[in-house]
């Protein structure tokens, strides 16, 4: 096997757990809550930020300019594409500006950016693709499952996430992360296993987050 399927290998039944979370198998069947949704979504937006900022700190950290351009791609894309997506959501669901401004993180939301923080400031290049890695691919799989299984939400939004998650530009980049680090001169992989492990980690509890429910204790 290769070092990219050894770390999905690593994180064992997570990995089910994760891509086929009740949150994605509803979000296909187009019976997910829409409050849940837009606990998702307000989340998620907030979650972007963060993911901004590690893209950015690889792009710095690359060894060369071919390290860089596909991260720089990826992350044009999604400011393009994704981003204006959760504003439109947001106009429609009646929001102001200030409103989409002062959104708060839940207690697993501001964890998961906290350690994504971390990884930016402290880790190298391949931690930084490493924790990517953990983030997209499961969605990438969920994305091209319910595609397969012929899933049609019939809602806008759920499908359109359905569409972004399954399509062309995420495979491409989580193909080149795959092929970065399965070719990389990395001798202990041990420190790309616990990164791999804590996003996954982190990516089945934000679906329970926002799932199930949250709330800071009062």
């Amino acid at each position: 096997m290769s070092r990219t399927d050894d770390l999905r290998s690593s994180v064992g039944p997570l990995w089910e757990k994760t891509v086929f979370h009740p949150f994605v198998t509803e979000l296909g069947d187009g019976t997910l809550r829409a409050a849940v949704f837009r606990t998702y979504f307000e989340q998620d937006h907030l979650f972007l930020k963060s993911w901004i900022a590690l893209m950015c700190a690889g792009i710095a950290k690359a060894p060369d300019f071919d390290g860089a351009r596909p991260l720089a791609a990826f992350v044009h894309l999604a400011l393009g594409g994704e981003e204006g997506l959760f504003q439109e959501y947001f106009r429609e669901e009646g929001m102001t500006h200030d409103q989409v401004r002062r959104l708060k993180h839940l207690p697993t939301g501001l964890a998961y950016c906290t350690y994504l923080d971390k990884i930016a400031h402290e880790g190298s290049y391949y931690d930084i693709i490493t924790a990517l890695l953990g983030i997209e691919w499961p969605y990438l799989d969920w994305g091209k499952w319910l595609v397969g299984q012929g899933k049609s939400p019939g809602n806008k939004y759920y499908q359109t996430w359905i569409d972004i998650h399954a399509g062309p530009d995420l495979e491409g980049f989580v193909t080149w992360m795959r092929r970065t680090l399965d070719e990389a001169n990395i001798p202990d992989v041990s420190g790309l296993e616990e990164v791999f492990g804590a996003v996954l980690r982190y990516e089945y509890l934000f679906w329970e987050m926002a799932y199930k429910g949250e709330e800071w204790p009062r």
